[in-house]
C-alpha cells in the first residue's frame, strides 16, 4: 500500500505557476469565489501530489493511522516522531525517527535536510513545545493541530517561556485543526489560535487496523472495562460506587470490572468484582479484553476529548460517558450521557449492558456509529481538504 514518495520521481517537474502559458488554476480560483465550482481533476495539484510533513513528537500512533489514510489518497507524507509513545514499534518507511535524548546538532541537521528534501508543500505539527521542532518545520505554510483546551506547562517562569516562544509561533499558522467543538470554542481566544481559521474534525480511533480482532458476539462478552491513565478525572469513585450497588442488585451476571493502566490512584479497598491490572500496556496485550467486554467506562469529571471512547467504538463496545468536555459529541445517540455524580444512573447503565445480548447489540450501534462518523477515512477526508485548501492560500474556518 505504501509506494515511494513522490519526491523522488518529481525533480524535474516545474513549479507551480511556471509552466508556460495561463495560470489556469489561479483563473479558476475567481470561478470558484463567484460560483462555488469545484476544482477540475486535470488542475496543477493533480500533477503535483500534495507533500505533507507530518511534526508529531508525542502522538505517533495516531499520527500513523492519518498518515496511511492519507498516503493511500495520494497525498505524500513523511511523519517526523519520537519513540515515546508506548505504540512505538519498528520504523515505516514514511517515518523520521528522532532520538530527543542525543543531542547533537548533527542528528537534527540531517532531519532538517531530510525534510527539505520532501519539498513540503504544508507542515502539520502536533503538540510540538521544543525549539528545535520550530526550525525543523521551517517556513512552510502550516497547520497547527490542537487536542486539549488545557495546556500543561509546569512552572510559572516555564509558562511564560513556552508562550512568548510557541504561542507565538501557533499564531502564524495558516490553520488549526481540533477534534470537537468543545475544544475548538475553548481555544478560539488563545493566542496561538485567535486569528487562525479553525477546522473542527473527525477524531479517529489510534489503533492499528491490522489490531482489530472480530466483532465479539453474545457468548464472548463479558466484564465491564475502565482504562487509561487512572486518575482523578476518571471519576473512579463515582464509579465505583455504581459498581458495587450493580453488583449487590438483581442484574448482575457475575462480571468484573476491570481496571487497567497506570496513574495516581488511590483505592485503599477494591470493591468486590473489581481487578486493577496497573502499569503501561501496549495494544496487543489489551485489546482482545477490550473488544469482548459489555461496556467502557469513560465516564470522566473532565475531559475535552476522549481516546478510550472512540477505541471502545472501533472495537463495538458501547462506551458510558459523562455529558463533560467533548464527550455527548462522540457518543452514539442510542446511549447518552449520565451526569457526572448520577450513581443511580450509572448503576442503570450496569444493569442494561450486563446482558450480553444488549451489550452485543449497543456494541454493534456504537461501531456502525464510528464507522459513519469517526472513521480513520473521514478524518482523513476532512484533513485531506484543509491541506489541499492551505496549499491554495484558501482560509476556512467551520467555527
Amino acid at each position: 500500500m505504501i509506494g515511494p514518495n513522490s519526491h523522488d520521481n518529481v525533480s524535474n517537474v516545474a513549479p507551480r505557476g511556471d509552466r508556460g502559458g495561463p495560470d489556469r488554476s489561479r483563473e479558476h480560483d475567481k470561478v470558484t469565489t463567484l460560483t462555488g465550482a469545484g476544482i477540475p481533476h486535470d488542475f496543477t495539484e493533480e500533477a503535483n501530489p500534495l507533500r505533507v510533513v507530518w511534526l508529531s513528537p508525542l502522538m505517533r500512533p495516531l499520527a500513523r493511522v492519518q498518515a496511511e489514510a492519507l498516503r493511500a489518497r495520494g497525498i505524500d507524507v513523511l511523519l517526523v516522531t519520537t519513540d515515546r509513545h508506548p505504540e512505538s514499534d519498528a520504523r515505516r518507511d514514511y517515518e523520521m525517527v528522532l532520538d530527543l535524548s542525543f543531542r547533537t546538532a548533527s542528528t537534527w541537521l540531517a532531519a532538517w535536510r531530510r525534510i527539505r528534501e520532501h519539498r513540503p508543500d504544508v507542515v502539520i505539527a502536533e503538540r510540538v513545545r521544543d525549539p528545535r521542532w520550530i526550525a525543523l518545520a521551517g517556513r512552510t505554510p502550516r497547520i497547527q493541530v490542537v487536542h486539549d483546551e488545557r495546556r500543561d506547562e509546569g512552572s510559572r517562569r516555564r509558562r511564560a517561556y513556552a508562550r512568548a516562544m510557541f504561542d507565538r509561533w501557533g499564531s502564524r499558522s495558516a490553520a488549526t485543526v481540533t477534534y470537537s467543538n468543545y475544544a475548538a470554542i475553548a481555544v478560539a481566544i488563545r493566542r496561538d489560535v485567535a486569528g487562525t481559521p479553525v477546522n473542527v474534525l473527525p477524531l479517529c480511533s489510534d489503533l492499528d487496523p491490522a489490531l482489530v480482532p472480530p466483532f465479539a458476539g453474545p457468548e464472548d462478552r463479558h466484564d465491564f472495562v475502565v482504562a487509561g491513565q487512572l486518575g482523578s478525572q476518571k471519576n473512579i469513585d463515582v464509579v465505583l460506587e455504581a459498581w458495587q450497588r450493580h453488583v449487590d442488585g438483581g442484574s448482575w451476571r457475575g462480571d468484573e470490572l476491570l481496571l487497567i493502566g497506570n496513574g495516581p490512584l488511590v483505592i485503599r479497598t477494591l470493591p468486590a468484582y473489581v481487578r486493577w491490572r496497573p502499569g503501561n500496556y501496549r495494544y496487543a496485550d489489551v485489546v482482545s479484553t477490550l473488544a469482548a467486554a459489555k461496556g467502557s467506562v469513560a465516564h470522566y469529571r473532565g475531559a475535552s476529548q476522549s481516546g478510550v471512547q472512540m477505541l471502545s467504538m472501533h472495537l463495538g463496545v458501547m462506551p458510558i460517558v459523562s455529558p463533560v468536555g467533548g464527550l455527548p459529541e462522540y457518543q452514539p445517540p442510542v446511549f447518552p450521557p449520565i451526569a457526572v455524580d448520577d450513581v443511580a444512573g450509572l448503576t442503570a447503565a450496569f444493569d442494561e449492558l450486563s446482558d450480553p445480548l444488549t451489550a452485543t447489540l449497543r456494541g454493534a450501534a456504537a461501531a456502525r456509529h464510528y464507522a459513519d462518523s469517526f472513521a480513520v477515512d473521514r478524518a482523513a477526508d476532512g484533513l485531506s481538504t484543509v491541506l489541499t485548501d492551505v496549499r491554495r492560500g484558501i482560509g476556512k474556518a467551520s467555527v
